[in-house]
């Protein structure tokens, strides 16, 4: 009975074995191989299974940021650029159109004022955008500014010339001066407005251009007219000698009891004089200055005649201590005696030996 009930036992066994390699079989094959992996399988509980990682979630690419202009570049966006950076204040010379070290340091100046740039002086498609962003289209003055080539207050020979071109085309009727007035403001106003041009009275590029065009390189006398000046005879001043008023003259008159210094008619001083005393007259005539003594003490009357101007024998003209304390009392040993020092001495210094001396009446 026992071995009969073990025998039931395995048969059961093997019934159940088969029937679980039948359920993981591919055409009922009973291998008992394949057995313990499907009998693993199926004795896995949930709790043990290892959850699955979820994937990443990969970062989205950044679009590139496109190099629009940089160094070495020439066209016409590149005048824009610099005409833009102008408005911004970066850029103060005049758009070429040539990205070089100067448009470059400008980039970088722009940039380096905003915090969302990178400083490069490259303008990427990013700093293109905040730049136009913060300026206008540029007029066609910004793009291709105006030379200034002439203006109110010049004053040189290339005004010269534009007087004389401007006279050519019969809009300027003085002679060029060279000075840049209000007469050759106008006339630069008429001859704008004749030609076309915008009539500021300032002379720019276009201006020029078309001027010299319109006339001929002026000669020497058409920029520098010669002017004829009349020759005035100079009015002899009263109590002067007519022989007085060419080149350098000590004119002194016994009539006024004055010495006039005067050059060419112009008296430049006037001092009062005595003269010699009854037989020791002062002698008259045309004399010159043939010598001069600064601290001159006369030998013959043991007397001091400091800043002596000799011109005939031992008569001078120097000063006297004696004029000054005693006025017309008295007078000279026949010269020209003055009593203010410090006018005698600067005469002293500016006749020259060999001038002119007149004694006149």
């Amino acid at each position: 009975m026992r071995s009969a009930h073990i025998r039931g036992s395995l048969v059961a066994l093997v019934s159940a074995a088969l029937l679980l390699t039948g359920c993981g079989s591919d055409g009922g094959s009973g291998a008992t191989d394949d057995a313990k992996p499907v009998a693993n399988e199926a004795s896995s509980t949930p709790s043990e299974e290892e959850p699955e990682e979820e994937p990443e979630e990969e970062e989205p690419e950044e679009e590139p940021d496109d190099v629009l202009m940089e160094a070495g570049d020439e066209s016409d966006d590149v005048r824009e650029l610099q005409a833009r950076l102008g408005q911004t204040g970066v850029f103060e010379a005049k758009p070429t159109g040539y990205y070089g070290d100067t448009t470059t340091g400008a980039v970088a100046a722009f940039q380096e004022n905003r915090d969302a740039l990178e400083v490069s002086g490259i303008v990427y498609e990013s700093t293109w955008e905040l730049l136009v962003g913060e300026t206008t289209e540029p007029t066609q003055d910004e793009l291709y500014p105006r030379e200034q080539i002439m203006g109110y207050g010049d004053n040189n020979d290339q005004v010269r010339e534009l007087q004389a071109r401007l006279t050519q085309v019969g809009h300027f009727d003085e002679n060029p001066t060279g000075y840049y007035g209000n007469v050759t403001k106008s006339a630069v106003e008429a001859y704008q407005r004749a030609a076309g041009l915008e009539a500021s009275g300032t002379v720019y590029d276009d201006t020029w251009a078309a001027l010299t065009g319109a006339t001929k390189k002026p000669a020497r006398d058409e920029m520098f007219v010669p002017v004829e000046v009349p020759e005035v005879e100079k009015e002899t001043p009263a109590g002067l000698d007519d022989r007085c008023m060419t080149g350098r003259s000590l004119c002194i008159s016994k009539t006024t009891n004055t010495l006039s210094w005067v050059i060419d008619g112009d008296v430049k001083m006037t001092l009062d004089v005595r003269f010699g005393a009854e037989g020791y007259e002062t002698r008259e005539g045309e004399f010159t200055v043939y010598w001069k003594s600064r601290d001159h003490h006369s030998t013959i009357y043991d007397s001091p005649m400091p800043f002596a101007l000799f011109f005939d024998g031992g008569q001078a003209v120097h000063y006297s201590e004696n004029f000054l304390q005693n006025g017309y009392e008295g007078g000279s040993y026949g010269c020209v005696n003055v009593r203010d020092r410090a006018a005698i001495e600067s005469l002293f210094d500016q006749v020259n030996e060999g001038d002119k001396l007149i004694v006149h009446w």
